[in-house]
């Protein structure tokens, strides 16, 4: 069954998509954007009447994410994101040419797989969703496995591709199934052209090993992010609008994607100190759960959270090298200050470290252990010091600097780990005129 389901969604994809415009592809997707920020739309106010249930988050920050996911994807983010990727988005219907290859009489023709294989992980849905909108915008068929009991979102931005237009809906399909049931798997990988993966590194290269020669493998590991604000900008008028910012991202999907922050290295010298800095994120944290609650935990996940937070309790009243603020009465949200300079990686759920450094080298220094796994770096930072410290991120390996605030909010021409979004996928035919 599965494999016919891949080789009738290939052939739909040759009837109906592969010809299909670009500028065609991107009005239907950024339309169908704009209707998932709309509260009337009838499959988000599904998604915020079942989703909580189905997910785990709470409506409020479903809707958040949902907002700031959605919100992003218009017709002219869509078309920077083609020029970006390919220098000119009618390369994918047509032979064209960029200047380079204008002076040289040569074009090329962008081409996407005939069926991608997308294997997904459970914690966030962005990262699947994003994925099926790099499939349309390149015109491929699409499979999607999601992890066991993650498919409540994807299976419903589906089902709206499909009302919004049901020749892409045609193309696309979705399955869940529990991981390890190598032949399903085998059937997927014997008919696609590319597989995504998104997961821990060893299901990355389990994976890799299995496919056949001259498949295409675009896969993405395990990562950790983290914060850093400069001496400069820790004065009173500006830390306590950067301690909201810095709950923002600690809230945002409860903190359970790669871009979300485990520690805020804070440093020394400045008019605020860290630990001050880290009792105003307490606050903001507090603040933000009254309107944006973090989703109900499993019984064992809260457990470990309570365990935790007691080792702190004791290395706080023991060594006095610890300071720890927490939500009353639940485990919604944690703020550990820690004198302790390494890397620490959270248990997730806003629970989150801050650490006073004395400077960027010594977090880099410190943060070694975690060194090939960095995605994302918040920074506070004058426009005098920012160039200098980005500079340094990037040699040190980070693929993506932003603003505090934006940690969970990338653009959608952000480079996955520092490589191509769509430029990965396409096999590119150059016609030398």
């Amino acid at each position: 069954m599965l494999r016919e389901a891949l080789r009738q969604i290939k052939r739909n994809r040759r009837q109906y998509i592969r010809e299909m415009p670009t500028e065609d592809v991107v009005k239907v997707i950024a339309r169908l954007a704009s209707n998932w920020c709309d509260n009337l739309f009838p499959f988000r106010k599904y998604a915020l009447e079942k989703g909580p249930e189905a997910t785990g988050f709470s409506c409020e920050t479903l809707a958040k994410g949902l907002d700031q996911f959605f919100g992003r994807i218009t017709e002219d983010s869509l078309h920077n994101l083609l020029s970006q990727e390919l220098g000119d988005p009618q390369r994918l219907d047509k032979p064209a040419a960029i200047p380079e290859e204008r002076s040289e009489n040569r074009m090329a023709l962008a081409v996407g797989p005939e069926l991608i294989g997308h294997i997904t992980a459970g914690n966030l849905p962005c990262p699947t969703l994003m994925c099926m909108i790099h499939g349309l915008l390149i015109g491929s068929a699409q499979f999607v496995k999601c992890a066991q009991g993650a498919g409540f979102l994807p299976r419903l931005f589906a089902h709206s591709i499909y009302e919004a237009h049901n020749k892409f809906g045609a193309c696309l399909e979705l399955s869940e199934w529990e991981g390890g049931q190598a032949h399903l798997e085998d059937e997927l990988f014997a008919e696609a052209d590319c597989i995504t993966a998104i997961g821990r590194d060893a299901t990355l290269a389990a994976i890799r090993k299995r496919l056949p020669e001259g498949t295409l493998f675009l896969g993405h590991g395990h990562r950790v992010s983290f914060g850093f604000i400069t001496k400069d900008m820790m004065t009173r008028a500006i830390t306590s609008e950067l301690a909201t910012l810095a709950a923002d991202d600690v809230a945002a999907w409860d903190q359970l994607g790669c871009l979300s922050p485990h520690v805020f290295y804070v440093q020394a010298e400045g008019v605020v100190t860290g630990e001050q800095f880290a009792e105003m994120l307490a606050k903001a944290l507090d603040q933000k759960e009254r309107g944006e609650p973090r989703g109900n935990l499993p019984a064992a996940t809260a457990a470990n959270i309570s365990e935790l937070r007691s080792a702190y309790e004791m290395r706080a009243a023991n060594t006095g090298d610890i300071r720890l603020w927490q939500s009353e009465d639940s485990t919604a949200w944690t703020v550990v200050f820690d004198r302790e300079q390494g890397f620490t990686s959270s248990c997730l759920n806003r629970f989150v470290y801050v650490k006073e450094v004395a400077n960027l080298d010594e977090v880099l220094r410190t943060a070694e252990m975690v060194r090939d796994q960095v995605s994302t770096v918040g920074l506070a930072a004058t426009k005098l010091d920012a160039a200098d410290l980005v500079r340094q991120l990037a040699h040190w390996g980070v693929t993506r600097i932003c603003p505090i605030g934006k940690m969970q909010n990338p653009p959608i021409t952000w480079r996955h780990d520092g490589r191509p979004s769509l430029g990965n996928y396409v096999r590119w035919t150059d016609w030398e005129m």
